[in-house]
């Protein structure tokens, strides 16, 4: 295979870059720590109640931002392994498959060992001496399968005091024999004033930004 790409003609080469390029979104969105963070911070604001504030284009912007600060130093060795085919020989395709070994080693760091192993008996009949040989399609399912699991036991345990405030504010209600007022409503402004009084957000950040090896 890379064989037969180092024979491509140079504008070959260029089209199956160009080809590439329109998977950039999904290389953002699906191999990159912005998975975890889009999928907490969603489930953080269910766990509210709060469905519109913050909108979604300031979550999202937030996620953006977050995934550039935590990888952005494999975002540079990406550049410096991809620049040195290139500027030797002016490979694209030999420059791109340099620069993804950054990427790959990020979402091997992230993945359950469990994940890998399931795609690698399924595409493999004999399995790898050494991760360098594993390719980047054979770890990017099992890395969004390892980041789902782990996004949403975050979610979980974010879950759980809301929900402990919504039985607690529902019981006192029954009690007083409020059964037409909505609970979720009632509970609302304790949810946000404990959010606040406990630094929410400075707290879900940092620790979704220490929880990447």
């Amino acid at each position: 295979m890379d064989v037969l790409m180092k024979d491509l003609n140079p504008v070959l080469q260029l089209l199956l870059v160009i080809t590439l390029f329109s998977f950039l979104p999904f290389v953002f969105l699906c191999m990159t720590s912005f998975l975890r963070f889009v999928i907490v911070f969603s489930m953080l604001k269910t766990a509210m109640g709060t469905n519109s504030v913050p909108p979604a284009m300031v979550l999202i912007g937030l996620c953006v931002i977050m995934t550039f600060y935590t990888m952005s130093p494999v975002f540079q060795q990406m550049y410096e392994a991809g620049s040195v085919p290139y500027q030797k020989n002016g490979d694209i395709v030999a420059a791109i498959q340099a620069g993804s070994e950054p990427l790959k080693e990020f979402m091997l760091k992230q993945t359950r060992q469990e994940d890998i192993s399931f795609f690698i008996e399924k595409t493999r009949t004999k399995k790898p001496e050494t991760p360098e040989e594993l390719t980047i399609w054979e770890v990017t399912p099992a890395y969004i399968l390892s980041e789902l699991r782990t996004a949403f036991e975050i979610g979980f345990i974010i879950y759980v005091p809301f929900t402990v405030l919504d039985l607690v504010v529902a019981n006192i209600l029954l009690a007083l024999g409020m059964f037409m007022l909505s609970p979720t409503i009632v509970s609302l402004p304790f949810k946000l004033l404990i959010f606040v009084a406990v630094d929410g957000w400075s707290l879900i950040v940092k620790g979704l930004v220490e929880s990447f090896n």
